[in-house]
């Protein structure tokens, strides 16, 4: 009884484990004894995970987790959609209240690149809005990303990819994430769209952790089609994309919207050390200026098409105003 794609085939009955490979992509399908699930025993998730544990012992911990967890819903749709949302919600608030906590040390305010701190008032607010849009915005999005991405083969099995063929995908899709980010933004602070649209985004011109996703609707539907969309052109091009490699992609995006909307700026943030790196200071500088700064993740865009903003562009800017204005006097 086949249930649903998975990485390899695991015989949870009472019978020798085999793994039987399917197509040279190693996409493989789960098979199930009929009359184990028609036996009355226990269909808990850790009956389920006892059962893969026990007929495949060469998978690592994680992956029987897994491979559990899909076993046990017996719906592809339904696994990655509660997943990934319960997934998101952990990743988003959770990496967003160490900077509030932050916010309430004095220590730390020596790094706040504004020196201004939101009001309770405003967090909450912000909380609550948020909230509200990950469920009717949001959701509907997660819940249809597989079946989108499984059409384009996105697997959803064991064993997981290597982790080389992860890190250079992630990397692709920070890339392509960061074009489409830098020109949707850019798109974003045309006169109509500005107002309509991305306004509400800059209500607060010093931003925090939380308001990273602070949106309107058509906002965050324009947005996410480079974080999600990525992948799943990439899937589309090149039937390789596993979707633990698109959950850590996302968990990482998010790490960096929320540290970028912080306010905090270190000496040893990433982009002291990585000069093309954006960071905080550099979103920042867009909250604080409203325009230029477009890009997400990187700085060469805005570089290259000089939209640059702050003190620093605006000195190199004169500079090379200076140096053409001289060349024409001689």
């Amino acid at each position: 009884m086949t249930l649903f794609s998975f990485g390899l085939s695991l015989d949870l009955a009472p019978t020798s484990p085999r793994l039987v490979p399917e197509t040279p992509s190693r996409r493989f399908s789960v098979t199930m004894n009929s009359t184990l699930l028609a036996s009355p025993v226990d269909n808990t998730y850790w009956a389920r995970y006892d059962e893969v544990s026990k007929y495949n012992v060469h998978l690592s911990v994680v992956e029987k987790v897994w491979a559990a967890w899909y076993a046990y819903m017996q719906n592809d749709v339904l696994a990655t959609g509660i997943m990934s949302f319960v997934l998101h919600e952990l990743v988003y608030f959770g990496r967003s209240l160490p900077w509030m906590f932050l916010d309430w040390i004095p220590h730390f305010r020596r790094y706040k690149i504004q020196g201004k701190l939101p009001t309770a008032q405003e967090q909450w607010s912000c909380a609550r809005f948020v909230l509200l849009s990950h469920f009717t915005v949001e959701l509907p999005q997660i819940w249809l990303f597989h079946p989108a991405a499984q059409y384009f083969g996105l697997s959803t099995g064991v064993p997981f990819p290597s982790w080389w063929t992860m890190a250079y995908q992630i990397a692709i899709f920070f890339v392509m994430e960061d074009t489409w980010h830098y020109w949707s933004h850019r798109a974003l602070h045309w006169g109509p769209f500005y107002k309509h649209i991305h306004k509400f985004h800059h209500q607060f011109s010093a931003p925090f952790g939380l308001a990273a996703e602070y949106a309107s609707p058509i906002e965050v539907l324009v947005l996410s089609i480079g974080s999600v969309g990525s992948p799943v052109l990439w899937c589309a091009l090149t039937h390789d994309l596993h979707i633990l490699t698109m959950y850590i992609f996302i968990v990482l995006r998010l790490f960096q919207a929320i540290d970028a909307h912080s306010g905090y700026d270190f000496p040893w943030s990433l982009h002291h050390f990585l000069p093309f790196w954006a960071g905080a200071n550099h979103h920042d500088t867009h909250h604080e200026k409203f325009i230029g700064n477009y890009s997400s993740s990187f700085r060469w865009w805005d570089y290259l098409l000089d939209t640059e903003s702050g003190p620093e562009a605006a000195r190199r800017r004169r500079e090379r105003r200076l140096a053409k204005e001289g060349k024409k006097v001689q």
